[in-house]
């Protein structure tokens, strides 16, 4: 299937259902139906079926197991990170407040005053920021399972 044909159909509990699947790597429908407070099994089976089909999961005696990766709308700004799944922003952020501080220790050890130390470390002061917020943003319009 399509990326765009994909997209379409990962939405609502069908997406819960892929992002639960990604992190945990195999799930099984009684687990999935228990961590997503999904009604009943069935439910939780249709939408693994459902993601079946669609390629993203394989069934192997009983369980699924994440076959392929698709970044659909809502997971384009995040990365899979062991078993986290974390905005990309955060790296971004923890590089600029890494230098930001780095040069603000260098500025005060040295007594260097001079004001390009001073507008560069609070630009990248300011960057980091920013980062963290979108970062911050992303994590809440993340798809929980």
């Amino acid at each position: 299937m399509s990326g765009v044909e994909i997209d379409a159909q990962l939405k609502g509990n069908t997406l819960r259902v892929y992002v639960y699947a990604l992190k945990k790597r195999r799930v099984g429908v009684r687990e999935v139906q228990r961590a997503l407070r999904l009604s009943n099994p069935s439910l939780a089976q249709y939408h693994l079926n459902k993601l079946r089909e669609l390629g993203l999961l394989r069934e192997e005696g009983g369980d699924y197991e994440v076959a392929s990766e698709v970044k659909v709308d809502l997971m384009r700004d995040f990365l899979r990170v062991g078993t986290m799944i974390v905005p990309r922003f955060v790296f971004y952020a923890v590089f600029f407040s890494v230098f930001a501080v780095y040069f603000a220790i260098i500025a005060y050890q040295l007594y260097v005053y001079v004001p390009i130390v001073i507008w560069f470390t609070a630009i990248l002061g300011l960057a980091a920021m920013i980062f963290w917020y979108e970062a911050q943003r992303a994590w809440r319009s993340a798809p929980s399972p």
